[in-house]
């Protein structure tokens, strides 16, 4: 199937920044409807437990899975400077690595899952009558682990190679699989969070084949080989370089939602699911401006390996322009109707009730995240990982932890607590905006240096 890749080193920066990114958009949104469909389902037929049960886990698997997901950035950013710089070669050497890695990290993924889980949602303050399905779905979940890791990593692959759209078909089909399967496990067999976990499993088994099976039919230097699957050492330092810091920012991000969960826990199981329904609607809004964030992190990529430093700052205008139109349509659309969104997941008055506060407070000012994750991607494309990575760890994480040990602490509200989100996002964006324009000015001066320096030589 011949696929029609964006140029992202010329052309008007507007329709290819949006063209790119509405396939990754809808593949995100349909991710998540199959993910509604799981919350929808274990809620509606397993009970308020296992809907608490399945919520309670979002964090703590974002923390253990995501600085594997983060060297998926740093795949994408190797991958789009080669091909910007026409380096194939690279390239090529740079697919088969990320291939490996997504099988190495995997592994260690799946395994830290299991033993560390049951531990850790303890530490996060689970009630008892929620802590023995979570433990469950946890453990079958991270067995699925490798098939996520190397999905994402050949799809960061695909992406860089300017094709958005193949991964929107696997997700669906992988989607379509998984809530056909959970009404069969949930509704038919009775098998609750396990059912729920296992369809997970499957589906992303699924989409892990398809992108295998994609890679490996590709015309052009990002084909995939399975003979040549191995570690090159320059483009793995070149991956980790980006990648890591980013997982590892990912992680420090998840481990303040794990605060802020420890808080959500202390209302209660009631609490807990209307969080939990509350999230997931806000998820919509999440990957919907993410989306846009990725398009920014793969043309500026593209463009900095072809060292059109100048086009780099209209992109980062551009992607932020687009996600905050993004966040505030969807985030408004889902607060205005609220409640009867809400009553989809859970008939419970009282959680109901506390996912119009999560909606409230982070609904209205949600745009704020997709310009920071904008203009942090615009800097990660620069091959400049470290500087996102402390500025948000500082501005997000240390900001929101500050928060629940001392306002919250003192005024013990839900709105309080979910205030901590966009104060912590003004403060990191300001502070990414300021890194952007430094690194942005500082290239630009180093490429008229170069291009001095070569008129010198020619002249």
């Amino acid at each position: 199937m011949k696929i029609q890749k964006t140029d992202m080193c010329g052309g008007r920066l507007f329709s290819g920044i949006l063209f790119y990114s509405v396939p990754i958009i809808i593949s995100s949104v349909l991710q998540l409807f199959f993910n509604a469909a799981d919350t929808i389902i274990v809620g509606r037929w397993s009970g308020k437990t296992a809907l608490a049960a399945v919520g309670s886990t979002g964090s703590l698997i974002n923390l253990i899975i995501n600085l594997f997901i983060g060297l998926s950035i740093g795949v994408n950013v190797a991958v789009a400077q080669h091909l910007g710089a026409k380096r194939y070669k690279e390239a090529s050497e740079a697919v088969h690595t990320s291939i490996a890695l997504g099988v190495i990290s995997g592994v260690i993924v799946a395994a830290a899952g299991m033993v560390f889980a049951p531990g850790l949602l303890r530490l996060m303050g689970t009630p008892e009558d929620v802590i023995g399905e979570a433990i469950l779905y946890t453990r079958i979940y991270f067995f699925g682990a490798p098939f996520l890791m190397i999905y994402n990593f050949g799809a960061a692959v695909l992406r860089a190679d300017g094709d958005t759209k193949r991964p929107l078909y696997f997700l669906t089909a992988a989607g379509a699989v998984n809530v056909i399967l959970n009404l069969i496990f949930v509704i038919v067999f009775k098998m609750g969070v396990a059912g729920v976990a296992l369809a997970t499993v499957i589906s992303q088994f699924i989409s892990c084949v398809l992108v295998i099976n994609c890679l490996t039919r590709l015309e052009d230097q990002c084909r995939f080989t399975p003979k040549y699957m191995k570690i090159y050492g320059k483009n793995l330092s070149n991956i980790v370089k980006i990648g890591l810091p980013a997982g590892i920012q990912n992680c420090v991000f998840s481990l303040s939602n794990m605060l802020i969960q420890s808080g959500i826990n202390s209302f209660g199981s009631s609490v807990m699911a209307g969080d939990a329904a509350a999230s997931n609607l806000l998820g919509f809004v999440y990957v919907s401006m993410i989306s846009v964030a990725q398009a920014a992190l793969t043309f500026t990529g593209q463009n900095v390996g072809a060292k059109n430093y100048r086009r780099t700052g209209k992109i980062c205008a551009v992607s932020s322009l687009i996600s905050a139109v993004v966040g505030i349509i969807t985030g408004g659309t889902i607060l205005l109707f609220a409640e009867p969104l809400l009553r989809i997941y859970t008939s419970d008055a009282s959680a109901v009730e506390a996912g119009k506060i999560r909606l409230l407070v982070i609904g209205l000012t949600y745009f704020l995240c997709g310009i920071m994750e904008c203009i942090c991607s615009g800097i990660r494309g620069y091959g400049k990982s470290f500087v996102p990575m402390a500025v948000s760890m500082i501005g997000v994480c240390g900001m929101r932890m500050i928060w629940i040990y001392t306002v919250f602490a003192s005024y013990h509200t839900l709105f309080v607590l979910y205030s901590s989100y966009p104060i912590s996002w003004i403060l990191t964006t300001s502070a990414h905006l300021i890194c952007f324009i430094v690194i942005c000015k500082r290239h630009l001066r180093l490429g008229g240096a170069e291009k001095e320096r070569t008129a010198e030589t020619v002249g």
